[in-house]
């Protein structure tokens, strides 16, 4: 059972590792979805993180929408991801009409190779989540990020089934959003997944003190609870499937 935590900083990505986390998913702005760390934090993550980490390759927060302008810097991030030794990379792009962008897709995970490839939540956003799958294998990803097409992933538990028997190993489907410790074993048992993904994340006060409470708000939530990555850890390593 692989469990994947996705983080936002460089205190995270580390707490993660050593909680138990098979897999990290390196993001920033939490409060966009995720998108592309800095350099700065892909060097530093990758010199100190001996587990795989995917880091998101996504520009900006909104739609899967992207302009040719937009796509030469997914080009550019994917390059850097790939020089600087990751093991995957994590990325979504949707057409006006609902449907994967297959092309542009595609032409992401040609240049990724060997690299992994995970299809982000954009799938969430897809129009008709069975053809979306085959589209996505159709472009060489190896898994597909999705909370069942709803907020929740224990929610859209019934989706995730039917994507994970349609997928018939020619794919992994990764749970993710909402997964925590109280509902992992369930999720699994449910699915028939072999693979989770949560933020785990808890608050945590700032130092700061003088800070507004909105911003003390949006510090609160960037880090993880490894109490929590551990009970996770340890729920799906209870299932048989």
């Amino acid at each position: 059972m692989i469990l994947e935590i996705a983080v936002f900083n460089i205190q995270s990505a580390i707490a993660a590792t050593n909680a138990g986390a098979d897999r990290l998913e390196l993001c920033e702005n939490p409060f966009d979805g995720g998108t592309t760390p800095s350099y700065g934090t892909l060097k530093t993550v990758r010199e100190k993180i001996n587990i795989p980490v995917f880091p998101i390759i996504r520009p900006r927060g909104g739609d899967f929408l992207y302009t040719e302008d937009e796509f030469e810097v997914l080009l550019k991030d994917v390059r850097l991801v790939k020089e600087l030794g990751f093991e995957g990379l994590v990325t979504g792009l949707l057409l006006e009409n609902g449907n994967i962008d297959i092309d542009r897709t595609s032409l992401l995970v040609e240049l990724a190779y060997p690299l992994e490839v995970t299809f982000h939540r954009a799938f969430d956003r897809a129009d008709n989540p069975l053809h979306a799958m085959e589209d996505v294998i159709k472009c060489g990803c190896q898994r597909i990020l999705t909370s069942g097409q709803v907020p929740n992933a224990f929610d859209g538990k019934e989706l995730i089934r039917q994507l994970v028997e349609a997928a018939d190993d020619r794919i992994t489907i990764l749970p993710g959003s909402g997964v925590r410790a109280n509902n992992a074993a369930e999720i699994i048992k449910f699915t028939k997944t072999s693979e989770l993904h949560s933020s785990a994340r808890k608050k945590v006060d700032s130092k700061m003190k003088y800070l507004k409470i909105s911003m003390q708000e949006e510090l609160e939530s960037i880090l993880i609870d490894i109490d929590e990555v551990q009970l996770m850890k340890k729920a799906m390593n209870s299932v048989e499937i």
